[in-house]
This record gives structure tokens, sequence and C-alpha cells, in this order.
């Protein structure tokens, strides 16, 4: 099994991205960053939160990353549904929308870099 900490630790020290403004960005302590270092298994919204923060894409060094992605893009690029039960309901949809549109444009931008 993949150690996530590790390939997470990786990306942040090669990104040169201060370890404290992470732990700010992320709303939580030093202590919490260097624990998810020291851990094996790390939540998927916490790997898309650091990624999306140092602007690193993980889901090649990440293999369950890629599935996971897929099942949600697969997920909005389905039409919405025609009535919604609430305005959260709603605004929580057009949220995630806009967050899925903006990594895949960050991933293109990435793209362009590296050619």
């Amino acid at each position: 099994m993949q150690h996530k900490g590790e390939i997470i630790e990786k990306a942040v020290r090669d990104s040169g991205y201060p370890i404290t403004k992470l732990a700010k960005k992320m709303g939580k302590s030093r202590r919490w960053v260097y624990q998810i270092f020291e851990s094996q298994n790390v939540p998927v919204d916490y790997v898309m939160g650091i990624g999306r923060i140092i602007h690193h894409d993980f889901t090649e060094e990440m293999k369950d990353l890629k599935a996971y992605q897929k099942s949600v893009s697969n997920q909005y690029l389905s039409e919405p549904p025609a009535e919604f039960s609430s305005d959260r309901h709603e605004a929580e949809y057009w949220k995630n929308r806009y967050l899925y549109i903006l990594e895949r444009y960050n991933e293109l931008l990435f793209r362009q870099e590296k050619s």
C-alpha cells in the first residue's frame, strides 16, 4: 500500500510552500500537517485540499485518487436535477461544479507550463 503521507510531504517540500502557511490555509495546526506526513492513509478530501493549495496534482502518485476523481467527474458531468429540494442543495451543487471546473482549468495551466 502506498504511504500517502510521504507522497504529500515530498510534494509540499518540493513546492517550497511553507508548512505554517499550508496549515493556516487548511484551518489546522502545523502539528496536524506533520501528522499527515506520518500517516499512511490520508483522507481524499485532505489530499485534494493540500493539492489545491500547493498547486499539485496527486493523481499520478496515488492510484486510488484517479478512480475517485473519475467517479466525481462523472457525477458533475451529468445534468443538474430539474428541481432542487432546497437552496442549500442548489448552492452546494454549484459550489462543487465550480471547484470541478477550476481543478480542470488548473490542470490545463499546469500542463501548458510543462510544455
